[in-house]
């Protein structure tokens, strides 16, 4: 299964690594990865495979808002069929 996790926030040191290692530690293979710095402000966008993810879906997602609030930016995970669907022009 795949989804897509965006992160935004203001830019600091160490932000790709301690999302990446999250994802690592839990069996989630990035698969494709766009990152840049507009302004001060880091924008990332990330295609993962969650498929030999060792925990539910839900949890992950509730595990990446609290980390993203430990790093100060606001880090989302959605289904990737429903973020295509969102932004279908």
């Amino acid at each position: 299964m795949n989804a897509i996790i965006t992160v935004v926030g203001n830019d600091k040191v160490g932000i790709i690594a301690k999302v990446s290692a999250f994802l690592a530690e839990r069996g989630v293979n990035i698969e494709d990865i766009s990152q840049t710095v507009l302004s001060g402000n880091f924008v990332m966008m990330m295609m993962v495979n969650l498929g030999s993810c060792s925990k539910a879906l839900e949890e992950i997602k509730q595990e990446l808002v609290t980390l993203g609030d430990t790093l100060n930016v606001s880090i989302s995970l959605m289904h990737e069929k429903v973020f295509s669907a969102m932004h279908r022009v």
